[in-house]
């Protein structure tokens, strides 16, 4: 899912791709799709493609160097007698639950302290080599202080439960595991919009005008829910454009950002909203619920055979011998870390597959395939365009660029006598 979907940025460095391509001489009859997308592909070109594709393709061993680090961690606690320690403190309590609530708040300050070099490195150094974050590093500092302050409470209550299941249902825990947490990410989706979001942004609604109307009416034409528009202030983190119908029932709201507002035109910000609107009625959020749910499960299920495996022959040098007592936190991490990184082909196309289908319906609502395709080319100033077949099978949870533009150029040519 979520992890909350889209965005982009203009590089200060001069990226030539404000100017939209004149496809206008191109006649109905000579339309053709593959030349128009490659007309569309060349205005990111030169050291702008470049970088873009080095951003990317680093991106694809930050997963393998996330994964190997959350080893290191994890043998940490487990291996450096860390954990140990941490149990020793929390035992002084007598009751069990708040004794995991306990561990579970040490756990989460102290992996952020352990994983601080890697987390600035890529959420800060990283983005400023490649002029694509404009926190300044208090800022971005902050932002991981709330982060983190989210993160352990909600965490920790997570953990708590967790831990409770495992108490109590014994050898199908990871049934009763899956479940609390598919309830704990609905409730997450439901109240994000509203309390989440705004600690990171200030939303406000959207000034009255023409374009408001336009967002509402293709709202109201598609059953959706909402009766403002609202803007938040991303361009403090980046220059990236983005916008989202998030939440479910009340709590469902439109929303765009300062940036779309500025370095889009009227066309390209219907034609985004189309999209984040094509999420809504099609019912990703709860479908991406239910694909996550069996996803859970099965995680679970392998978490938990593969932690029998290994207790049964390492539990004693590890501390940990049964499952449920909350000194197998860091070993649980580590195989959920893991497991992760093997499915990670799996989640991607879940959700690029959702992508794709939010595309046509934003080319279908806003009917505004060049708008489209701009849009696209802006995202690629940070997503690599033109993967391999197998690159963007295993490494996107989006569409790339390249299929992007080439759904909105045919799009645009089975439709050349209904746009203007």
């Amino acid at each position: 899912m979520k992890k909350i979907f889209l965005l982009f940025f203009v590089l200060a460095t001069g990226l030539a791709i404000h100017a939209q391509p004149d496809t206008s001489h191109v006649q109905v009859t000579t339309f053709n799709v593959n030349d128009a997308t490659e007309h569309w592909l060349n205005t990111l070109s030169g050291a702008a493609r470049a970088k873009s594709d080095a951003y990317f393709e680093g991106g694809y061993w930050l997963i393998l160097w996330n994964t190997l680090y959350a080893v290191f961690v994890g043998a940490i606690f487990l291996l450096g007698g860390l954990s140990k320690r941490m149990k020793a403190i929390v035992d002084r309590v007598k009751n069990v639950n708040i004794q995991n609530l306990l561990y579970a708040l040490l756990y989460f300050i102290l992996s952020w302290i352990l994983l601080f070099p890697l987390s600035i490195y890529q959420g800060y150094y990283r983005e400023h080599q490649y002029n694509l974050s404009n926190l300044t590093l208090g800022g971005w500092f902050k932002e991981e202080m709330i982060g983190l302050s989210v993160g352990v409470i909600l965490g920790s209550i997570l953990l708590t439960l967790v831990y409770f299941a495992m108490r109590k249902a014994g050898n199908k825990w990871w049934m009763w595991a899956a479940g609390i947490c598919i309830v704990f990410i609905t409730f997450i989706v439901f109240v994000a919009p509203v309390f989440l979001s705004p600690m990171f942004n200030d939303y406000k609604p959207l000034a009255e005008g023409p374009l408001k109307q336009q967002i509402l009416s293709m709202a109201r034409a598609n059953s959706i829910p909402a009766e403002n528009v609202y803007q938040f202030d991303a361009s403090k983190q980046s220059d990236r454009v983005s916008a989202n119908v998030s939440g479910f029932g009340s709590t469902t709201r439109i929303s765009l950002n300062d940036n779309l507002l500025k370095r889009c035109t009227p066309a390209e910000i219907r034609s985004v909203m189309g999209h984040e609107m094509g999420h809504y009625v099609m019912n990703h959020v709860y479908k991406g619920l239910f694909e996550m749910s069996v996803l859970l499960v099965v995680l679970f299920a392998f978490i938990n055979f593969v932690f029998n495996l290994i207790t049964r022959r390492y539990g004693d040098r590890l501390g940990v011998k049964e499952i449920s007592d909350i000194g197998s936190l860091p070993l649980l991490a580590v195989l959920f870390s893991l497991a992760s990184f093997v499915f990670t082909p799996v989640t991607n196309t879940m959700t690029r597959t959702q992508e794709t289908e939010a595309d046509m319906f934003g080319l279908n609502a806003a009917r505004e395939p060049d708008a489209e395709a701009h849009v696209d080319m802006m995202l690629s100033e940070y997503r690599k365009i033109d993967p391999g077949y197998w690159e963007e099978i295993f490494f996107y949870d989006h569409p790339s660029g390249r299929n992007r533009v080439h759904m909105a150029m045919q799009w645009k040519a089975e439709h050349l006598n209904e746009i203007k």
